[in-house]
């Protein structure tokens, strides 16, 4: 007598495929964002010369600008600075957001970012994660530049809230300027070149703007031009805030302007980024 066994349902195995996600959520962003920034940090830990820029910068600048057009503009030094500290604070925070561009072209360079695209995360994080570690390099900058501006004789008359309000929105300008720059990185073909085009896009933002001179003082042509610039925009805020902590409409602006560079610049980097890797 033959008996044929009975057949046994296997037994099903966890869909590998099926489990996997194809989108990472905002809570896994946000965590991986803070990843890739405390791996910059460490970056800045063991390359202490990426300081070099927001520590030395702001005490030459502010001395020499200081000494060289305070007597022609002002009639003195002490007249001047009120004038002169916020449009520091924001040629600063410019020159300290394009070097965010320079690192990450040499990063991609030797390519760390190659191993960061075969990872399962999002897009962004290896982008936005150097740039959050970059906001200590924005308030180092503006610490140092209001401490030399008091050792020089600067009393901003909006206090210690103007003061501290004042350096929030150059952080923020700074972090939101810093996406152009990165995008930048993301196109360019080598750390130099991106210097280079960061460096042409700074100068003008910078010099033709209200920083160092009244536009009172400027032909009809060039106030035209630094009306619309938006670093006047960050520094007619910034001494609103630091000299008479008033919240003016000028902080709006400020405010607003940053807001369309990240709304552009973001997603511009992130698809050059994915078209590049």
């Amino acid at each position: 007598m033959t008996t044929t066994a009975a057949p046994t349902t296997p037994r099903l195995l966890p869909d590998r495929v099926a489990a996997t996600r194809d989108h990472v959520s905002l809570r896994d962003t946000i965590s991986q964002t803070m990843t890739m920034a405390w791996r910059a940090t460490k970056k800045m830990r063991r390359n202490p010369e990426q300081f070099f820029d927001v520590t030395l910068q702001p005490i030459l600048f502010t001395a020499m600008f200081a000494f060289i057009f305070g007597g022609a503009i002002s009639g003195d030094v002490a007249s001047y600075l009120p004038l002169m500290i916020p449009g520091i604070l924001a040629q600063t925070a410019l020159t300290t957001s394009m070097a965010t561009g320079v690192q990450l072209r040499e990063d991609m360079d030797k390519g760390v970012f190659d191993r960061f695209k075969s990872l399962p995360i999002a897009r962004i994080a290896p982008l936005a994660g150097p740039m959050v570690a970059d906001l200590l390099r924005y308030t180092i900058a503006a610490t140092i530049t209001f401490a030399m501006g008091f050792l020089m004789g600067y009393r901003p008359g909006g206090g210690v809230p103007g003061v501290l309000a004042g350096g929030l929105l150059v952080v923020i300008a700074g972090w939101s300027l810093a996406w152009a720059f990165t995008w930048v990185g993301t196109v360019a073909r080598s750390a130099q070149s991106v210097q280079g085009i960061s460096m042409m896009i700074m100068f003008p933002l910078t010099f033709l703007s209200n920083a160092f001179v009244p536009v009172e003082t400027l032909p009809d042509w060039l106030a035209a031009f630094v009306r619309v610039n938006p670093v006047s925009h960050v520094v007619s805020a910034v001494r609103d805030l630091a000299n008479t902590a008033t919240v003016s409409a000028e902080v709006g602006w400020a405010l607003l302007g940053c807001a369309v560079v990240v709304a552009i610049f973001a997603p511009l980097s992130v698809r050059s980024y994915q078209r590049k890797m």
